[in-house]
């Protein structure tokens, strides 16, 4: 398992972020993993209490790690109409 080093990692793509004449990057992605993490899990705890078989509980574990597709679907639907 390798070390992610988010600072370096900022540098460089800073450093190819000039190369292209951009200004500095700003890499954002603490806060909403645990959000995401208490979806999963409610997502497979009803999609699984929900089946009635082996794989219909793999199933269900598969459902719950895309589980914000199907929100933004339900989200569109209900919107769009």
């Amino acid at each position: 398992m390798s070390y992610f080093d988010e600072a370096k990692f900022q540098k460089k793509l800073n450093k190819k972020a000039k190369k292209m004449g951009k200004k500095n990057f700003k890499i954002k992605t603490k806060g909403s993993n645990g959000f995401y993490f208490l979806g999963f899990l409610g997502a497979a705890i009803y999609f699984i209490g929900h089946s009635n078989g082996f794989w219909d509980g793999v199933l269900g574990f598969l459902k719950a790690i895309v589980w914000p597709v199907f929100l933004v679907y339900e989200a569109f639907v209900k919107l769009l109409g």
